[in-house]
Order: C-alpha cells, then structure tokens, then sequence
C-alpha cells in the first residue's frame, strides 16, 4: 500500500499536487469537469489542513510550446467556482511566473499552474525540468491517475526531488478498488470488455483470463473472436492479424474453466449512421451479408445481463456497440443497467463506459467510476506504472 497524503503533516507547508484537468475545452468553455470535480476532495483535504495548494495538469498535446487553445486558465476560473474561493492562475509551471503566483496566493491559498505540456522536458522526464517543479514547494501528491502511466516529469522525476511524496485521496482510491478486483475479488470476479479493437485490450484479456470467472465480450472487438472461429462477419471490424491470439485466449479460457462470453446475436446494418435500416440476426447467419455488427442483439443482451446480474465484482470497460447512435446503443444501455444492478463491488473505467452509466442515468450506483483511461487498462493488464511505482510504500 502507498503513503497516502492522510500519512503527512501538511500544515503551513506547501503541497505540490499532480492532478489530472485534461479536460474537453471549447471556445474557451469547459465541457465536461468530472476530472476537474474527482479532484476535489484531496484538493479540499489539503486545504483544511492549512496547506497552500499548488496544482499541476497536462492538457491536450501542445505541439512544441505554448498554445492558447491548450491554456489551463479556464479550468482555474470553474475550480475557483467548485471550490468556493479564489484560485490564482500562473502564467508558467516554473521560474518567475510561478513563483509569483505562489506568493500572491498566500499562505492556504491555491494556485493552478500552466500547462505542464507547454515545456518538453515534462513528456522527456528532463530532471532539470522535474527539480524545477520541485522547488515550488515542499511536499509532492500525485492525484493523477490517468496519468501514472507515463513515466514524465510530473509524474515520476518530481519524486526524486522532492523530501516528502505520497497518493492523493483519489489515486489511493484508484489502487485500492482496481487492486482488490486484481488481487482478491469477491466472487463470481466478471470482467466485461468492449470497445473497437482487440490490440488495445489484448493484454488486459491475457491478464484476466487467469483472474477472472467470466469474461464477457461486445463491441466491434468481438468480431475478431468470431471470425476466429469460422464464422461470417461482413463487413464488421476484424484485426486480421490477431486471430491466432482470439483463438489462444479462447482455448486458455477452456483449460481454466472460465467462461468467455461472445454475442450470440447482433444488431447489424450497412454502415455506422442513423437513419439506416438495420436487422437483427443470430450471430453466423450469412445473410449479414456486406453489412457490419454495430451492437449485441437483444438476446446476448439478456444473456450478459444474466452473467453480469451474478456477479459479486465486476470491472466493465467499453461499450457493447456505437451507442452514441440511438439505434445501435440498446446493447451497452442493457450492460449499464446491468452492472449498476450488481450486489457487489463495480468498477467502471473508459470515456465510452463512463458515458454509458451516465446515459443510462446509473452513474450513481457504481461503485467506483475510474477516472484512468489507458492508466486503468495498463493497471488491469498487470503493467507497473511509474507514477506508481517511484511513490513510497506505507510503512507496516
């Protein structure tokens, strides 16, 4: 387990905190601060400890320097509104700039620094660029998850600089819900994956196969499964190159006992648009013909929801079709409910997952939605991840 900054005495220190405010802007508008609002209670905790904040994120991929489109100054006007005080934007993550915005900020004050990205010694891991960020204050969090599969300045060279580092309240609570389901699920342990391709999951299956009781299958990447196995797929997306590894994963499964869930049926259609005639067919009917599986069909529908429904922990990650078309979407809306309805522990991780529980209007009966993206899915395929790994252990 990691020191956690509940282990640290932050008092009328300065507390660098990496959190994660890559969020969508446009025109100057925030359009989603879930990030921005899963930052919060380590944020405050800080606070109420009478530290003086000093945050840091990445946003987007500045090409080279500094861009207005990829400035940090928006989010640091709607956490000033979340959090009920002044939040002081520096114009730089370091030098002059900072340091004066340190200062006008005060003693408790917050400060959001700018874009991490502006500066490529973040992504380089430059040291001299990790001990800059480091002189700014004198007690390194990490809050980002999302980000802590990158080994960059931020995320893992500060940590060398600084005296004192630790997990902030939601890293903790990343390790902790995606640990448990790694390390000791309560069972039934069903790991439900979907999504468009396979080579962005396929060592996260490998990983689970070995963990978990079910493995249930949807989205496009269920057609490289089935085209694995002899069966007609259209036009429906396959990596051609990954059907030994659909075929070694599915005869893993059988020598361990664990069930491997595909669609038995699919909600098929010419193309990805709304509007188009579409068809339900049993999964191998040949008159798929040159139309493409956009969605599982109502009966591998109530069939997943029946596995999910039995499950004790469940880890859900990708959608089940292209549900962003109301046509295609009644699939992953069928899995949403589903996991929602669990008795046990729930684990969400993915924008397209974490879209659906919000469609559905079930978000609130997750138990852990995970900000992580690719950090979730490198955690789940058993990865180490840096911005992890270089925080110090608790001690026994």
């Amino acid at each position: 387990m990691k020191l956690s900054v509940t282990d640290l005495d932050l008092r009328g220190r300065r507390v660098f905190i990496r959190v994660d405010f890559n969020v969508p802007i446009k025109g100057g508008s925030i359009k989603d601060d879930t990030r921005i609002r899963a930052s919060l209670p380590t944020i405050n905790y800080a606070l109420e400890r009478g530290a003086t904040v000093i945050l840091a994120s990445h946003l987007g991929r500045p090409k080279g320097g500094p861009s207005p489109d990829l400035s940090l100054r928006p989010v640091a006007a709607r956490l000033g509104e979340l959090l009920g005080r002044p939040v002081i934007f520096a114009e730089d993550c370091i030098g002059p700039p900072a340091r004066a915005a340190i200062e006008r900020a005060g003693a408790n004050g917050v400060v959001l620094l700018e874009n991490l990205r502006f500066h490529p010694g973040e992504e380089q891991n430059d040291p001299a660029f990790a001990q800059e960020l480091a002189s700014l204050a004198d007690v390194y969090v990490n809050d980002a998850f999302g980000s802590a599969h990158r080994a960059h300045a931020s995320t893992e060279g500060i940590v060398h600089h600084v005296r004192e580092a630790a997990a902030g309240l939601l890293m903790a609570a990343e390790l902790a819900y995606l640990g448990r389901a790694l390390d000791s699920p309560d069972r039934p342990f069903v790991a439900v994956l979907g999504g468009a391709k396979v080579s962005d999951k396929l060592e996260v299956i490998q990983n689970l196969v070995g963990r978990v009781d079910a493995l249930v299958i949807g989205g496009a990447m269920a057609y490289t499964f089935l085209k694995a196995r002899g069966l007609p797929v259209g036009k429906s997306l396959v990596e051609d190159d990954l059907l030994d590894a659909a075929r070694a994963i599915e005869a893993r499964a059988g020598e361990r006992g664990i069930a491997l869930e595909l669609p038995r049926d699919h909600v098929v259609a010419e193309r990805p648009e709304p509007g188009v005639p579409v068809a339900v067919l049993p999964v191998g009917d040949a008159a798929i013909g040159e139309r493409m599986g956009l969605d599982i069909g109502p009966e591998t529908a109530a069939r997943y929801a029946a596995v999910i429904g039995r499950a004790r922990t469940v880890v859900w990650n990708g959608p089940m079709g292209v549900f962003e078309i109301e046509a295609f979407a009644s699939g992953t809306d069928a899995v949403a409910r589903a996991v929602a309805g669990v008795a046990g522990t729930t684990i969400v991780g993915g924008g397209d997952s974490i879209a659906a529980v919000h469609r559905a209007g079930v978000a609130g009966r997750i138990s852990h939605i995970s900000t992580g993206g690719g950090a979730s899915l490198e955690f789940l395929a058993g990865r180490t991840l840096p911005g992890v790994a270089v925080l110090p252990d608790k001690r026994a």
